[in-house]
């Protein structure tokens, strides 16, 4: 039953018009009422000014764009675990190469890392657990 639900919230977050899309984060966003967080992606709290600009670099981001979500079937607190593409691009590569989040190497096995800007890399804090 656990897969069937995983498989019905892929079905439904697949595509997004922009009443049913929300930006929680640089790294987090509400498709049809489905949270999903980008697998390998390292982003800053919203409790810092980074983390409010990735949050706000995100939204424009996406303004306009259909969302598509593929999610693993793993959460994390309230969130599917997944990768996005708005308009075909994956989000996770858009936003660490637009310097907003870091490769999360354990999540991700490191394919993001070389996207990472050198401005990001000086200024973001990597976490703890993607080392």
């Amino acid at each position: 039953m656990k897969y069937l639900l995983v498989a019905l919230a892929v079905f439904f977050a697949t595509t997004a018009t922009a009443g049913s899309l929300h930006v929680r984060d640089a790294d987090t966003i509400v498709v049809d009422g489905t949270p999903v967080r980008f697998q390998g992606v390292d982003a800053p709290e919203m409790d810092t000014l980074a983390g409010q600009s990735g949050r706000r670099w995100m939204v424009n981001y996406l303004r306009g764009k259909s969302i598509r979500c593929e999610l693993t079937g793993e959460m994390n607190g309230d969130r599917y675990i997944g990768t996005c593409y708005a308009d075909g691009e994956n989000l996770s590569a858009a936003v660490i190469a637009a310097g907003h989040a870091l490769d999360c190497k354990k999540y991700s096995g490191g394919r993001y890392r070389h996207l990472e800007t050198p401005a990001a890399k000086s200024r973001l804090k990597r976490a703890r657990y993607c080392r």
